[in-house]
């Protein structure tokens, strides 16, 4: 996310001079963070339920709507905390020096 914030600084400052509140900045790169974990946290569902329709011998494998719950609810928090500090660091940009920087 951080490199995602330096990508995007003169577009973050674009957006703070035509008005944009800081919340709204913030929100943008807490739900573009959010929304990344969750789709990886799919990601592992669908491999892990793949998983389980191989036939195993020595342990058995299951995947209730508790652990997908459970999985995808880590991977929005793991998505909110990674995603924080590189949010809370462009909503508070100089909208001038965001717009120079390159």
């Amino acid at each position: 996310m951080f490199v995602s914030v330096k990508e995007r600084t003169n577009i973050i400052g674009i957006q703070k001079s035509l008005g944009a509140k800081n919340y709204f900045i913030l929100f943008q790169f807490l739900f573009e963070s959010v929304f990344l974990s969750i789709i990886g946290g799919g990601i592992g569902i669908l491999l892990v339920f793949l998983l389980t329709l191989i036939p195993q011998d020595m342990m058995k494998i299951s995947l209730s709507a508790g652990n997908i719950i459970l999985g995808l609810g880590v991977s929005a928090v793991i998505g909110m905390l990674s995603g924080i500090i590189p949010a809370v660091l462009a909503s508070n940009l100089d909208p001038v020096i965001a717009i120079r920087s390159k």
